[in-house]
């Protein structure tokens, strides 16, 4: 066998590994056999003291209403796991994230999803990764008026979450709502909402089955929000407003309450 040949097998089969795992990877994330675990990794985004003192105030009991919504919203589709996340804070992170291509480019996209799975393995310090865990690194900034936070991103392989939220008590409920959104996001789940940040219909309604036209109190998870009497587009107060719709209970794997519930409507 030729040297060239050899390296096309290695390389061959290097891929095939990466494959495998990341199969293995989503059906240990996406089984609903067992309680997701999930690390919550906390970042200073600006340096500021408020987002500091906002980290070292931190517990795990502080996203405990994600795993109520997650809880709440997978009975509906048949899954009974109590609780249905096991979430570990750890440790402040001083490194941030790698920041994604600002033109959108696919090939630099590929690359930056590249390097920031790179990232996440070398910042969890083990030799193995870290198989059907998902990792969220959540970026703290205090609130200044009239700037808006970086949009947060959610990969589905790597199972990797990027959140940025306000270092502020009294966002606390809405921060839980993004980062509910993007951990739907490294499950399989996809947006539902247009380019002006209204919720797409029927899919990114919390109730699909009125007409458009009528205003919601509710906003399914993927959306975001949801259209108030106005016409406006509203971030609901806390995740007790949300729902998990059908369409994104597909995407995360709850086909069987999904076949369920929703097979006499195809």
């Amino acid at each position: 066998m030729t040297f060239r040949r050899f390296r096309i097998l290695i390389l061959l089969g290097l891929l095939a590994a990466a494959l495998g795992l990341t199969w293995l990877e989503q059906t240990m994330a996406r089984g609903w056999r067992a309680p997701l675990v999930v690390y919550v990794t906390p970042i200073n985004g600006d340096g500021s003291a408020l987002a500091n003192a906002t980290i070292h105030a931190l517990q795990a009991e502080d996203f405990s209403g994600i795993n109520a919504f997650i809880e709440r919203e997978t009975t509906r589709y048949g899954v009974k796991l109590s609780p249905a996340m096991r979430v570990t804070l750890k440790p402040e992170l001083k490194a941030h994230p790698p920041a994604p291509p600002r033109d959108g480019s696919v090939l630099k996209t590929i690359f930056w999803s590249l390097k920031l799975r790179w990232w996440v393995y070398q910042q969890s310090g083990q030799l193995l990764p870290q198989l059907g865990t998902i990792k969220l690194y959540v970026l703290y900034y205090a609130p200044q008026d009239g700037i808006a936070l970086q949009h947060s991103l959610g990969l589905q392989k790597g199972l990797i979450g990027v959140v940025h939220a306000y270092a502020d008590p009294g966002q606390s409920e809405q921060n839980n709502i993004v980062i509910a959104h993007e951990l739907l996001h490294t499950l399989g789940a996809t947006d539902k909402y247009d380019a002006e940040g209204k919720p797409v219909y029927p899919q990114g309604y919390a109730d699909s089955a009125s007409p458009q036209s009528v205003p919601r109190t509710e906003a399914e998870i993927m959306a975001g929000r949801y259209l108030a009497v106005n016409g406006r587009a509203v971030m609901p107060p806390s995740l007790e407003r949300c729902v998990i719709g059908a369409q994104t209970a597909h995407e995360i794997n709850l086909d069987e309450g999904f076949r369920q519930q929703f097979a006499s409507g195809r």
